[in-house]
């Protein structure tokens, strides 16, 4: 059975990873070609992949499809494992095989597999934006495992992680009395749980020439209007949609303050209390709204919130 998340949460859910990259062995063509014979396989295709249960689907060399190959490490007792990029293996209609993305099924993974899902959709995100050198245009091809990609002249391009803020802004309470502030984003026109509309915690990416502080007070005012103090660094996680890292933060702000919502972000913003936040969490319909999703790091600041004060 994989490692089950406690409710006091010590890490965010995909922060867990205990998957050995063996970095050096990515420019061994020699081993890497050795390794594959002997591998396990996560086939990976638009941000998805098969999950039985609360298992990865992985298969052998032979089972797997074509595709582009991405060594993505070795597990505790050595064998490797490769992500290939590739239409998802038909599943039969009888059996407990779905496919699903990381916001569904990243939580309930062990530490291990999360770990190897992460890192193969964000690998494939990459390698499906970067098909061309962003310097000269020329077309690129995997090299070193699928961590580079290369032109005919030479030139390399590396993986990129682009840093990202999230915040849960609360009025420092403590006790049920306590109240934090969640947004509901434009783009989500339907919650994931039914018709609930869905709220979770304010983010943005870091600028050039910004502090990750920097960008939280900024992203606060302009996404709802009012202004934060207190800023306090949680936990980081990184998120594959297209490839983040997001750096958790608390910080407090006072509810009197007037909200300005933004309009072309921020379909509704409002402060709940923990009897209502609780009460969402635990998938109560009677709430009347939804939270962000337990494989989330805004579902962890939440969390945390709720345990911490």
């Amino acid at each position: 059975m994989p490692d089950r998340l406690p409710r006091r949460l010590e890490t965010p859910p995909l922060a867990r990873s205990t998957l050995d990259r063996a970095t050096s062995l990515r420019t061994d063509p020699v081993w890497l070609d050795e390794a594959w014979t002997r591998s396990r396989v996560l086939v990976v295709d638009d941000g998805k992949a098969l999950v039985a249960g609360d298992r990865l689907v992985l298969l052998t060399p032979d089972e797997a499809p074509d595709g582009l190959r991405i060594f993505l490490g070795v597990d505790p007792e050595g064998t490797p494992h490769f992500a290939v990029v590739a239409p998802l293996p038909p599943t039969k209609a009888n059996d407990l095989v779905r496919p699903y993305g990381v916001r569904e099924a990243g939580h309930i993974l062990s530490s291990f597999e999360a770990g190897l899902f992460m890192t193969a959709v964000a690998m494939a995100n990459w390698h499906a934006r970067h098909q061309y050198s962003p310097a000269t245009g020329q077309p690129t091809k995997p090299s070193h495992g699928g961590w580079i990609r290369t032109t005919e002249d030479g030139a390399q391009v590396w993986p990129r992680t682009d840093p990202a803020v999230i915040v849960l802004v609360h009025d420092g309470v403590p006790g049920e009395d306590g109240m934090c502030l969640l947004g509901s984003n434009v783009a989500w026109s339907r919650g994931r749980a039914g018709d609930l509309p869905r709220y979770s915690c304010l983010a943005g990416f870091v600028e050039p020439g910004e502090s990750a502080e920097q960008t939280l007070v900024r992203e606060v005012a302009e996404e709802v209007g009012i202004h934060v103090s207190d800023l306090r660094y949680v936990a980081s996680q990184p998120w594959p949609y297209p490839g983040s890292l997001m750096l958790g933060f608390h910080a407090i702000a006072d509810p009197d303050e007037q909200l300005n919502p933004d309009p072309e972000e921020i379909a509704d913003a409002r402060w709940f209390t923990r009897a209502e936040i609780r009460l969402a969490m635990s998938g109560d319909p009677a709430a009347g709204f939804a939270v962000a999703a337990p494989s989330s790091i805004a579902h962890y600041l939440i969390r945390r919130w709720l345990d911490e004060f």
